[in-house]
């Protein structure tokens, strides 16, 4: 039992041996310990000598005797942070994430910021790596896609070396940031790479599969790849009564319905929106409920049910408001918008549209902005302004088109078609009918590379 002990091979704690060995010193002294109490029966006074001069690196064996001997947790004296820091950090992050689901993300974002700031000062990469989750969603609130892209990217290379299933959640904020960018292809190929990865891998993971299999849902939906998007909606079903999260299970409720909805099953959708509904009233997640409102609203309007759905549209776009959450906001508001042209609102609807589009680019919503000049298009033919009609037309197509949303794309050619050939313009017209056909042809296929692999069974 003697300083041999600790020249011996094995993990290191600490990576400044000084930084243990001033620690040691300081700690031993204001305990009154001499060399030899705070060495033996392990180590002789010599290796604490050698030890607090900086001149060996410790053991984690030798760490563990010595932070026994002062009273202090192995992680303090190793790293020299107090036990308690990374823990109270992590209640912290708690309260952070619910700021963010009840309240405003700039609240939110304010908390995770002074999170950061602390895990880089105490070098806390997990929590470090939580609190860039948490930035990243307050962007996606606020509508900010190139900082939230940043987040989620950052907050990935810190968990770089951990399993994937850990990095899930990061890669599901980078493709929902790219979906929100109209980046539809990029987002697919983010979410299925990793599905790929877990499933070949046979890290079975069902919570990370389940959160990766309703992200791709959206994507599939808006490049028109509805068959795609049933099966990952069946494979995430399945998964779902191995998942204890209720908000995981809350979102495969609310990504499923849109699937229901696609297939004409508005009653089944409805039920799926109300389950998911009732979770995050529980939950008191705000955002995500406006979302069920939000899609509640679409369900009634595909029935036909118009002042249900300005109802529910309105009060989704409400929620969205109190929270500041404006892309979010925005994109209701063009749902809400179709209703009330529906409804013979046309005043309100096209000011409420053309308010949106300075809130709306090609960057930032390019589906719903498409959907919003789609709507001017039809507001002005409706009104006998063929010019303004064809003018927002094509803008929209060109909106659409740079997303690969293949299903508004041929509606959106279908009317610039119909719109043309009412005016003589055949082979104008012609033009805009194959180009939305090409883009029907094989919902899908031309965007899309092989579908992921399916789960191993067991």
């Amino acid at each position: 039992m003697d300083e041999k002990r600790t020249a011996n091979g094995g993990e290191r704690a600490g990576d400044d041996p000084g930084a243990v060995g001033r620690r040691v010193q300081r700690l031993r002294t204001k305990r009154g310990l001499t060399q030899r109490q705070l060495a033996e029966p392990a180590y002789t006074p010599a290796y604490i000598s050698t030890l607090e001069a900086g001149r060996v690196r410790p053991s984690e064996a030798a760490v563990r005797h010595l932070a026994d001997r002062l009273g202090v947790s192995y992680e303090e004296l190793a790293t020299g942070r107090p036990a308690h820091l990374a823990t109270g950090l992590r209640l912290r992050l708690v309260e952070a994430q619910r700021t963010l689901a009840t309240g405003a993300a700039e609240d939110a974002a304010g908390a995770y910021a002074g999170l950061l700031a602390e895990a880089v000062r105490h070098g806390l990469p997990d929590e470090r790596a939580a609190a860039m989750l948490g930035l990243g969603h307050c962007a996606l609130e606020t509508g900010d896609l190139p900082a939230a892209r940043e987040h989620f990217e950052a907050a990935e290379k810190l968990l770089a070396d951990a399993p994937l299933p850990r990095r899930a959640p990061a890669v599901r904020g980078r493709a929902v940031a790219h979906l929100l960018a109209g980046e539809l292809r990029y987002a697919c190929y983010l979410l299925e790479s990793a599905i790929d990865e877990l499933n070949a891998s046979g890290l079975q993971d069902p919570g990370a599969l389940l959160l990766l299999y309703t992200a791709a849902i959206a994507p599939y939906m808006d490049m028109g790849a509805h068959a795609r998007a049933a099966q990952a909606g069946e494979l995430a079903l399945a998964l779902a009564p191995q998942v204890s999260d209720p908000e995981l299970v809350a979102g495969l409720h609310r990504s499923v319905a849109r699937t229901l909805i696609a297939a004409g099953r508005t009653a089944e959708a409805d039920a799926s929106l109300a389950r998911a509904a009732e979770i995050y009233q529980q939950l008191q997640i705000r955002t995500e409920l406006a979302h069920c409102r939000w899609m509640r609203g679409y369900v009634h309007a595909q029935d036909g049910d118009l002042a249900g759905a300005e109802t529910e549209l309105r009060a989704a776009r409400d929620m969205l408001a109190s929270k500041r959450a404006a892309l979010y906001t925005s994109q209701v508001e063009v749902e809400l918008a179709d209703v009330l042209r529906r409804r013979g609102k046309t005043t309100e609807a096209r000011e409420l549209l053309h308010r949106l589009l300075g809130e709306l680019h090609p960057d930032r919503g390019s589906v719903h902005a498409g959907g919003a000049h789609r709507l001017l298009g039809l507001i002005h033919e409706e009104a006998g302004e063929l010019d303004s009609a064809e003018e927002h037309y094509v803008t929209a197509l060109a909106l659409l088109e740079r997303a690969g949303a293949a299903g508004d794309l041929a509606d959106i050619c279908r009317l610039l078609g119909d719109l043309l050939r009412r005016v003589g313009r055949t082979e104008a017209a012609m033009d805009a009918y194959r180009t939305g056909l090409g883009h029907r042809a094989s919902p899908g296929s031309t965007t899309l590379g092989p579908a992921p692999v399916r789960p191993p069974t067991a």
